[in-house]
C-alpha cells in the first residue's frame, strides 16, 4: 500500500498547471518563454495574475491531495510526507516533460498546509522579520520556510517527521540555487 501511495505521489506531481493552463488557455508551450520554467511564477510573468493564481492553485492542491490522500489511508505522517516530497520531485523532475518541471514551491506550499495549516503564520512572520535584511523574496520566502521544522518539532512532531521536512526543504534550495547564488550577490549580506 505504501509503495503504490508513494507512486501515485510522484505521478500525481508530474501534473504540471502552469504547462496545461498555458497550452489550453493561451495555446502557448510556457518552457518557450521566460524562465522556461513551468511554475508559477513564470506563468504570471508571461501571462499575468489570472495565470499565476490558476497554476498556483493547481500545483499547491496536488501537494495537499498526496497529503490528505495518505491521511485518509491512515497512513503514518513521516510515510504521507515521504509522499509529498515524492510529489515535489514528481514536479521539479516529471517524466512526462522530458525532467525538466518547476521549482516545487507550490506543491509543498499546499502539501505542508494539508499537512499542519498552524504553521503559516509562523513561516509568515519569519518572511517579514527575513525580507528587510534579504531585499530578495525568493530568498526571505525559501529562508521563513526554515521555520516549519522548527515549528513542528516544538509542537510534538517527531525527529522523522521533522527531518522529512528538512530534507524536502534541501530539495526546494537544491531546485532554486542557481536564483538563490544569483539573489545572494545582489542581497545586502555581501
Amino acid at each position: 500500500m505504501i509503495w503504490v501511495y508513494w507512486m501515485f505521489s510522484y505521478l500525481l506531481g508530474n501534473i504540471l498547471f502552469g504547462f496545461i493552463i498555458t497550452k489550453f488557455i493561451f495555446q502557448q508551450d510556457i518552457r518557450t518563454g521566460g524562465s522556461g520554467n513551468v511554475g508559477a511564477r513564470n506563468a504570471g510573468r508571461l501571462y499575468g495574475k489570472k495565470a499565476f493564481v490558476l497554476t498556483f492553485l493547481g500545483d499547491a492542491l496536488k501537494g495537499g491531495a498526496v497529503v490528505l490522500a495518505g491521511r485518509y489511508l491512515g497512513l503514518s505522517e513521516p510515510v504521507q510526507l515521504v509522499g509529498l516530497a515524492l510529489a515535489i520531485i514528481g514536479h521539479i523532475k516529471p517524466v512526462v516533460l522530458g525532467f525538466k518541471g518547476g521549482k516545487g514551491i507550490s506543491t509543498f506550499i499546499g502539501g505542508i498546509l494539508a499537512f499542519q495549516p498552524l504553521v503559516a503564520p509562523f513561516v509568515v512572520l519569519a518572511f517579514w522579520l527575513l525580507y528587510p535584511f534579504t531585499k530578495s523574496f525568493t530568498l526571505a520566502g525559501l529562508g521563513s520556510f526554515l521555520a516549519i521544522p522548527v515549528v513542528l518539532y516544538v509542537w510534538g512532531e517527531g525527529w522523522a517527521s521533522c527531518l522529512i521536512v528538512l530534507g524536502i526543504l534541501g530539495l526546494l534550495f537544491l531546485a532554486h540555487s542557481e536564483n538563490i547564488k544569483e539573489r545572494m550577490k545582489k542581497s545586502r549580506f555581501l
